[in-house]
């Protein structure tokens, strides 16, 4: 099988989601829609999937100039009487921000902006601070005080009980958009969490693929190691089926099935792209921050069914507004920070987490 011709979906040994169309067509139909993160993995397909619902317009908001040239093409040619508005920036330059929501006026805030590799958030924290912390304290303030009717925050299994700067960055910024529910009547704020989507930038099976077509080895960081998944466009529809939903301040999780083992998805990926070779798993060792086992809730965290199936809403504990000047003192700290005080301050706001300080 050529690498290109890989069924994603058959690597998860399950049925794909489906989802109701009907109400997010409703919800999204001749709406005003801002993604931060447009160009990236689950940016483009949220694009893509709100495109066929006949929005008013989609502001595609990204510092990736690039992957977004070549969305604003593809969508163009695939939509050519929707409205885009394709904006350069980062979300942590408050300037910048203001001026895309004053021209956008966005109603509805898909916050898809992340710094999301483990091991380069581990050996850049004051990026991941700056982006998955800062970025998210701008957007949703500018979409509180713009009258936004929803924001919804895309969050990661990594953010419980957390044991990288990543995971713990988007567990602060959970916090943050939670407090934000309360102080805001006019504005849903919600937060999505779920795991790994299979084929994104960076992810282990573009990586794998690679290593396949290359003829080995694969490496694989640990046996045991193994991962909730995912596809793209199935995160992409639960995320629009999510933000329908009526209640501010709730964390909903994914259910992503059974997590799946790393040397397994290999072994699957070997025999599908390779199957006459002989290609040698390796293990190379967990990296710093990498969990062996990912959670996709925390263990005083309790679930409730909603209205889909495979969404469920957290019940949890509300975090102290006393979080609140301790997150502005630590986004104020000079980027030349060592990396060691602010790990420091990320374990001391997330008491459960596990940072290698």
């Amino acid at each position: 099988m050529d690498a290109k011709n890989l069924d994603i979906e058959s690597l998860l040994c399950r049925n794909s989601v489906a989802s109701s169309t009907s109400e997010v067509s409703l919800f999204l139909k001749a709406k005003r829609v801002l993604i931060t993160g447009a160009a990236g993995s689950i940016g483009s397909e949220l694009v893509r999937q709100i495109a066929k619902f006949d929005p008013e317009s989609i502001t595609f908001y990204d510092h990736n100039e690039t992957n977004q040239f070549f969305l604003e093409k593809e969508i163009n040619s695939l939509f050519p009487n929707l409205k885009i508005i394709p904006r350069i920036g980062s979300v942590s330059d408050k300037d910048r921000a203001k001026a895309i929501f004053d021209e956008a006026n966005p109603q509805i805030v898909y916050h898809a902006a992340a710094n999301k590799h483990v091991p380069l958030s581990e050996s850049n924290p004051s990026e991941a601070i700056n982006n998955n912390i800062l970025g998210t304290k701008i957007i949703s303030d500018i979409a509180s005080e713009s009258l936004c009717e929803a924001f919804v925050l895309i969050s990661t299994d990594k953010a419980v009980n957390p044991t990288s700067v990543m995971g713990a960055t988007k567990r602060i910024a959970e916090y943050y958009i939670q407090l934000k529910s309360k102080s805001n009547l006019n504005c849903r704020f919600l937060t999505v969490r779920f795991g790994n989507v299979l084929g994104s930038s960076g992810s282990v099976v573009p990586i794998f693929k690679s290593q396949i077509e290359a003829g080995g080895p694969v490496n694989v960081t640990h046996p045991d190691m193994t991962r909730y998944f995912m596809t793209i466009p199935e995160a992409a529809q639960l995320l629009l089926q999510t933000s329908t939903f009526g209640d501010t301040g709730g964390i909903y999780v994914l259910d992503m099935g059974e997590p799946v083992k790393i040397i397994d998805l290999a072994k699957r990926m070997i025999s599908a792209l390779s199957p006459d070779s002989n290609i040698e798993i390796k293990f190379s060792g967990v990296r710093p921050g990498e969990k062996i086992q990912e959670e996709l809730s925390f263990s005083h965290e309790t679930t409730e069914s909603t209205k889909h199936p495979q969404i469920r809403n957290t019940k949890t504990n509300l975090p102290s507004q006393d979080v609140i000047p301790l997150i502005l003192d630590l986004v104020s700290l000079d980027k030349d920070t060592h990396a060691s005080i602010l790990k420091a301050r990320l374990q001391h706001l997330i008491p459960e987490s596990k940072l290698n300080v």
